[in-house]
């Protein structure tokens, strides 16, 4: 039998065979029980990589009733930051020795959100978790009786086992930076209304400013693509008065340095940007993207190991918020007289 067939072919008795030992014993080392001599762990551990074996989860099951599944719920288009997410909970659940079963809903309304808890449930996962920038989702499942624990990846909701990058804090430092080069004039390109990701920068834009002293003049409001941006900062140009601008998001500064350039102001000369995310291309933009980074990959460790201590029944205390990182490049600069 060669190796791909043999692969193939791999259950869990034959691992059980080449070690030695039950099967009984080869789930126990699957699933991370006690009780298994470590010299006896060795030898499982052997057998499984020699056949190439993958378990399944009716083989985890065998010994205990832990599915090592846990489901996943998404909302919305895909977009950089939940893609991130994402991709990093699902490493750290693969580190952990957890399968991932996704359900990702475009819409999020109550007859969706129930169907899809509803068939993770029935798969036996352990616990639901959901990446979501949208309140009204997140506030259906809330409601909902799930029977699992839920763990939402949101920037707000109280009385919930919840992780969130600080968003509010990211904003905050952003227009630090922008006032540290002499900015007063700040404007802010904001999300969608209903985004709590974008409610949370806006906070922390507005925050900043007033520790400053300064007047928040209203944002503007666009859906994260830099279509928007574009067409919201064609609207700034119009009322002038500014001299730095905020964006919710990179794409969105992205947009606007378009906008500005059309209007033959040169950036950070006449206008200086920040945006927020440090997406891949935003050190390629021209020039080069001031943002605010955040740490994606530290998100989904954060994720799971919430996860984990739910399902161990340990305390869990305030929701985890990490700050993201400012990125200096070449769109910030001193401040400049207003345009006119």
């Amino acid at each position: 039998m060669g190796d791909e067939e043999r692969a193939k072919a791999a259950t869990i008795f034959d691992v059980a065979r080449l070690a030695g030992v039950s099967h009984q014993t080869v789930s126990r080392v699957l699933n991370d029980l006690p009780n298994v001599r470590p010299a006896t762990r060795e030898r499982v551990e052997r057998a499984i990589k020699q056949l190439r074996y993958i378990p399944s989860p009716a083989a985890r099951a065998l010994v205990t009733r832990r599915s090592r599944m846990i489901g996943l719920i998404t909302i919305g288009a895909p977009d950089f930051g939940g893609g991130m997410t994402t991709a990093y909970f699902n490493e750290a659940a693969r580190e952990e020795r957890y399968a991932v079963v996704m359900a990702s809903l475009l819409q999020a309304d109550m007859a969706s959100l129930r169907q899809a808890a509803e068939v993770l449930v029935r798969q036996n996962v352990e616990a639901i978790v959901m990446i979501t920038s949208n309140r009204s989702s997140l506030g259906i499942v809330e409601s909902m009786e799930l029977g699992v624990p839920f763990v939402a990846v949101a920037s707000q909701g109280a009385g919930l086992h919840r992780v969130s990058v600080d968003l509010m804090a990211g904003a905050r430092r952003a227009v630090r930076h922008l006032t540290d080069l002499g900015h007063v004039q700040i404007r802010h390109l904001a999300g969608p209304g209903e985004s709590m990701d974008a409610t949370e920068r806006v906070r922390g834009w507005r925050e900043a400013l007033s520790e400053h002293g300064l007047v928040a003049q209203e944002p503007l409001i666009g859906d994260w693509s830099a279509n928007s941006g574009y067409l919201n900062a064609r609207e700034l140009i119009t009322q002038g008065d500014f001299t730095a601008i905020f964006a919710g998001n990179d794409l969105m500064a992205l947009g606007a340095i378009h906008a500005l350039g059309e209007a033959g102001l040169r950036v950070p000369q006449d206008v200086s940007i920040i945006g927020f995310d440090d997406i891949p291309e935003a050190q390629h933009f021209a020039p080069p993207l001031t943002t605010m980074r955040q740490d994606f990959a530290q998100l989904g460790r954060d994720t799971m190991e919430v996860v984990l201590a739910v399902l161990r029944d340990e305390e869990v205390g305030n929701p985890i918020l990490r700050v993201p990182a400012l990125m200096v490049r070449a769109s910030t600069g001193p401040a400049a007289p207003r345009p006119h």
